[in-house]
């Protein structure tokens, strides 16, 4: 179902030209709301250190707090019925660990509301109705203290572009990249790294905002060596991947992928390969220049991406339908931006594969199909497509979390 490159690239180019007569206005973050949801409300979490208690996050007394038994863990605000919340405020108490990623999620649906990197402090969201939310540590170093986890049910959402005339706007480029809101705006690269061969991660590694090259031919080979190969429960973060690019990023089992783009996509973006379950995460970013899939997931268990921007190629993810192995896999798909692509996710129904697509803009695209199912087949053969679905078993997306620009 891919289009030819050359015409998609006109077509892109066209509704470009529209695009130039279309004025946007910006709507304004609606005023914070005094009152604080959490106080009142019922906590409770992952685990909790010696002397710390859940309570401590909604008792408005910033000298207590509620640390995670280790450096990782989550802390959870729950009501008796559903509560709309649009914003929440992580304040944490001295003397504790770093926090190097988190995530907020809405618990009734595991949809992902933000994530960023680094300490947060105030996080808007577009205004959810749920009965508990979850503030998630993904990475830290030493043991968090988090002292309060307030909800409000103002406090807005980013400005979100809106057409005061006729034909398709193209995306307003923003500010952020590295978790939160995808950014359309390319980073500028921070320097250039040849490499010859697949770099090996274990733990963390950090490419400062350069460009690795080159490796591979950038073509379609499933044989090409990847340029990155991270180690179950490692991550790659703020790179940069030049092209050739090889075979992109390879996770051999977990991993995280923060803030890391794609200058060609080539054969796949990053491939997901751990067969022992687990949640692997796309953490901001983005990719452009491809022909096929963006996020290849043969393994097994969840792939969660979010705050990430695609232009310009077929699927942002596909589960695979014709590996040596078949497994159930699972998407969560959380405020990504696509441009110019044929599919978001691609699933294969008869294995009990599901994709959860919340807060998803597509920019020129009438007809990118938002969740498509397949029938997956044995190694040699090609799977069928079976068209797409919404809001049922596979296909956890509802219309309204799609919004089209």
């Amino acid at each position: 179902m891919r289009r030819p490159v050359a015409v998609r690239w006109l077509a892109a180019g066209a509704a470009a030209v529209a695009a130039a007569a279309v004025t946007l206005t910006l709507q304004m973050p609606q005023a914070a709301a005094a009152d604080n949801l959490s106080l009142g409300a019922g906590a409770d979490g992952s685990s909790k250190a010696d002397g710390t208690s859940y309570g401590n996050v909604k008792d408005g007394n910033t000298s207590t707090y509620w640390s995670p038994n280790g450096s990782t863990g989550y802390v959870s605000i729950k009501w008796g019925s559903a509560t709309t919340v649009s914003s929440a405020v992580i304040r944490q108490a001295s003397g504790g660990g770093s926090i190097g990623a988190w995530r907020l999620l809405n618990y009734d649906t595991s949809a992902v509301l933000a994530s960023g990197s680094g300490s947060p402090s105030t996080i808007n969201f577009s205004a959810v109705s749920l009965k508990k939310i979850t503030f998630e540590i993904t990475s830290a170093s030493g043991t968090p203290r988090i002292a309060e986890f307030e909800t409000y049910a103002g406090g807005g959402s980013n400005p979100t572009p809106t057409s005061t005339g006729g034909g398709t706007p193209t995306p307003t480029p923003t500010s952020t990249g590295g978790g939160g809101n995808p950014t359309t705006s390319w980073p500028t690269s921070q320097g250039s790294v040849k490499i010859s061969a697949t770099v090996n991660v274990s733990g963390t590694f950090d490419g400062g905002m350069k460009t690795y090259c080159c490796i591979g031919d950038g073509g379609q080979s499933e044989s090409q060596d990847p340029m990155f190969k991270i180690a179950n429960g490692g991550t790659l973060q703020n790179v940069i991947l030049g092209s050739p690019a090889g075979d992109g990023v390879h996770c051999e089992g977990t991993c995280t992928l923060r803030n890391v783009w794609w200058n060609d996509i080539g054969e796949d973006a990053a491939t997901f390969k751990g067969t022992s379950g687990g949640t692997s995460y796309v953490i901001g970013g983005g990719a452009r220049s491809g022909s096929d899939k963006t996020f290849q997931h043969n393994g097994n268990g969840t792939v969660s991406i979010s705050g990430f921007y695609l232009k310009g190629t077929g699927k942002l993810y596909r589960a695979c339908g014709n590996c040596s192995s078949s497994y159930q896999r699972h998407v969560r798909i959380d405020n990504v931006i696509v441009d110019d692509v044929d599919m978001v996710a691609g699933i294969n129904s008869n294995w009990g594969d599901t994709a959860t697509i919340t807060r998803v803009t597509v920019y020129n695209g009438s007809s990118t199909v938002i969740c498509g199912k397949y029938k997956g087949v044995s190694k040699g053969s090609e799977p069928t497509y079976l068209g797409e679905g919404w809001n049922d078993a596979n296909c956890k997306v509802n219309k309204s979390d799609i919004t089209y620009r």
